[in-house]
């Protein structure tokens, strides 16, 4: 069985998946190297980058003092945010997240009106617990009176969500957008990674009302 979070800021639980204060470290210069982009203080003698993650994507690099300062609820913690797509942890808790016959639990923002939503959808937000579902969809800067609860039957951990740089005549790149790119993409080496990326698919939707954590559930669990 899955816990409630163990870390509070300000009388509010903190979900694993979000960043603190004292966690931010100096974020070095963004170079053009041979291959792409690299950090400032990590391009090797042959001209590229040191350091770099899985596919080439470069990371935003954070420290781990998870409750060292103030909760930022709207920051996800790039090692932890990882973690948790990598091994489908619920992202309040950290513990398990809740999967039956119809699949892995998710909430969306609801795009119900989008023809073809939600199957296909790439999300960063990762998978949830049932015990954790209400304090997520009262939280949740993103989610906040917009969520919708999904099953994924498949779910393929192929994208990487980050600022991406365009080549520039000096040293230094331009960042250009913050986007979700994707294996086949090029300029995964021009990308400054801050999250995974999930594609879902064979997606159910339900309403939370369904699951027994409607409003009033949702304004129970914040309290």
């Amino acid at each position: 069985m899955s816990r409630p979070p163990s870390l509070s800021y300000k009388g509010l639980p903190v979900p694993y998946i979000a960043a603190w204060s004292n966690e931010r470290l100096p974020e070095p210069a963004v170079v053009q190297a041979a291959d792409g982009i690299a950090f400032e203080d990590a391009v090797g003698a042959n001209g590229h980058a040191q350091g770099r993650g899985t596919a080439g994507v470069l990371w935003k690099r954070w420290a781990l003092r998870q409750g060292d300062g103030a909760a930022l609820f709207d920051v996800a913690h790039a090692p932890r945010q990882k973690r948790a797509m990598r091994k489908l942890l619920c992202q309040v808790c950290g513990g398990p997240s809740d999967e039956n016959e119809q699949g892995r639990l998710w909430l969306l923002e609801d795009y119900r009106g989008v023809d073809g939503w939600p199957e296909r959808e790439v999300t960063v937000h990762p998978p949830l617990c049932l015990t954790c579902v209400p304090l997520a969809a009262r939280l949740c800067p993103h989610l906040r009176d917009r969520a919708v609860a999904v099953r994924a039957r498949r779910v393929f951990l192929d994208g990487v969500y980050g600022t991406v740089y365009a080549s520039s005549r000096g040293p230094f790149p331009v960042p250009v957008g913050k986007e979700v790119v994707f294996p086949d993409d090029w300029r995964r080496k021009w990308t400054v990674g801050a999250q995974l990326a999930a594609t879902l698919m064979d997606v159910t939707v339900f309403d939370l009302d369904e699951l027994g954590m409607g409003p009033a559930a949702r304004e129970a669990a914040s309290a």
